[in-house]
């Protein structure tokens, strides 16, 4: 007797993944943008009586491409294609603004350390304007036009245990727009049992009727050690039928940007970088030209900086002005990282190895101006020419403290496969803490950083690092 009908096969895939969801808004951004390029250049021959006309457009094409990707990295950085955003028209319009806003400041920048008339006046004041627009309608129109595609998904969790209720948080806390959690089924006869505010509605032999009356679209499945026949018998014949399926540390990273180290015993390869690359693969390269480029253009900024900064430091306090110490790099090999010192010479004279905390009062005056602002990061940039660590990585760490947290956090060593750096994915999501928790809170987007590893994510954590240091909030 089949428990399921082939009939339905095509209805269980009408509503967008997250993933897709995001490209939906990203091609209807880049339309908009490629509108509005072409909006600009016409005002501009109108005003300067020039004929809009093929040959006109040619020798300015370049700006389709240089705005079009700038705005994506813009977005990107302002949470733009987060569809907690997108569902959230006022939010959605101030983000905009602030997008905008940032990329009319960077043209303006590079305006005004350009030869002279080397670039159009106005012509990005046309786009900006256009662009607002276009994009503000389009982000309007788009729930009314795709909203038989972007209605939530109706999941079910596969599952009650721990991670059950780790994975409802998130979706409550940054996939409410996205996924519409109907029940949780479980291997036990705990039937009406409430997780995280979602009910237990069934067992394994259940999960085929719950599919078919609540048109699921998605299993989420927990990291239940042992599955029984029923739910993996339900599990595999919903995916014949066109149910998507997903493993609960694969969406939870898709959502947070962390890897949920507490839950991926049997998924380790989760938290490694993608193994059998080919030899070819660009990125390590692009990413070593982006170091030293990066570097060099800093190393010319501190050049003109050590001076004052120099002087500063020993009129605030007793004590040199570098700090070294001993940092665990890439594959545990131990280097020497550079520092302007921000703290009292005497700041460790017991011998003992301590985490900063937030009003630590071992930090300088000169240190409570230079740590919300980077400054005192800035000589690492020779760490990063020598090759001891990259612009963007997890941050390194002391090795006393590495052997103290690997044995107390899973995965903890993981952190040791690629290169530390100045900033990180960690830095930019993630308050300054010095727990125990707050490493591990650290230690899981380090290691979707890890996993997830290319140029875009990089420019993407320089542009939030960007943000932070301007706020001052510290890293």
């Amino acid at each position: 007797m089949m428990l399921f009908s082939p009939s339905p096969k095509r209805r269980f895939r009408l509503q967008l993944r997250i993933s897709e969801r995001r490209l939906l808004l990203m091609a209807g951004d880049t339309l908009a943008v490629l509108v509005s390029v072409l909006l600009a250049l016409y005002i501009w021959s109108v005003r300067a009586e020039e004929p809009f006309t093929l040959a006109f457009v040619l020798p300015q094409s370049f700006w389709f491409f240089v705005l079009v990707i700038l705005w994506l990295l813009l977005a990107s950085a302002n949470d733009f294609y987060d569809l907690a955003v997108a569902a959230n028209r006022l939010q959605s319009l101030a983000r905009l603004a602030l997008i905008t806003g940032q990329m009319l400041l960077i043209y303006l920048i590079i305006f005004f350390f350009s030869p002279r008339d080397a670039l159009p006046r106005l012509f990005i004041l046309y786009y900006g304007v256009a662009s607002f627009g276009l994009i503000a309608l389009w982000r309007f129109l788009n729930p009314a036009l795709f909203g038989w595609a972007a209605s939530p998904r109706q999941v079910l969790i596969v599952g009650a245990d721990e991670s059950a209720a780790l994975m409802i948080e998130a979706i409550h806390q940054y996939g409410a727009a996205s996924y519409d959690v109907r029940g949780i089924i479980s291997q036990s006869d705990d039937v009406g049992k409430v997780i995280a505010g979602v009910p237990v509605i069934g067992t394994g032999a259940d999960l085929p009727n719950f599919v078919m009356r609540d048109r699921i679209a998605e299993l989420i499945i927990t990291t239940i050690p042992d599955m029984d026949d029923d739910i993996f018998r339900g599990v595999m014949q919903a995916y014949e039928i066109g149910v998507s399926l997903v493993t609960m540390p694969v969406l939870y990273a898709r959502l947070t940007g962390r890897v949920p180290v507490r839950y991926i015993q049997n998924s380790w390869a989760l938290v490694l970088p993608i193994s059998g690359q080919s030899i070819f693969n660009p990125y390590p390269f692009l990413k070593r030209v982006m170091d030293i480029s990066l570097s060099l253009i800093v190393l010319i900024v501190l050049l003109g900086l050590l001076p004052i900064l120099a002087v500063l430091i020993r009129l605030d306090s007793k004590g040199g002005v570098f700090y070294s110490q001993i940092r665990t790099g890439m594959n545990g090999k131990p280097f020497r990282i550079y520092k302007f010192r921000t703290m009292r010479s005497d700041a460790e004279a017991d011998g003992q190895a301590r985490f900063s905390v937030k009003g630590d009062p071992r930090v300088t005056r000169m240190g409570r101006i230079m740590r919300p602002t980077r400054l005192d990061e800035l000589p690492q940039v020779w760490n990063v020419i020598k090759g001891d660590m990259s612009i963007v990585g997890p941050r390194p760490e002391r090795p006393e403290h590495i052997r103290r947290l690997e044995q107390q956090i899973p995965f903890y060593r993981t952190r040791l496969v690629i290169r530390p750096g100045l900033t990180g994915w960690a830095q930019v999501k993630y308050q300054y803490g010095s727990t125990d928790e707050d490493a591990l809170v650290k230690l899981e987007y380090d290691l979707y950083y890890i996993r997830n590893q290319s140029i875009l994510l990089d420019i993407n954590i320089l542009i939030r690092t960007v943000y932070k240091v301007i706020r001052m909030s510290g890293i």
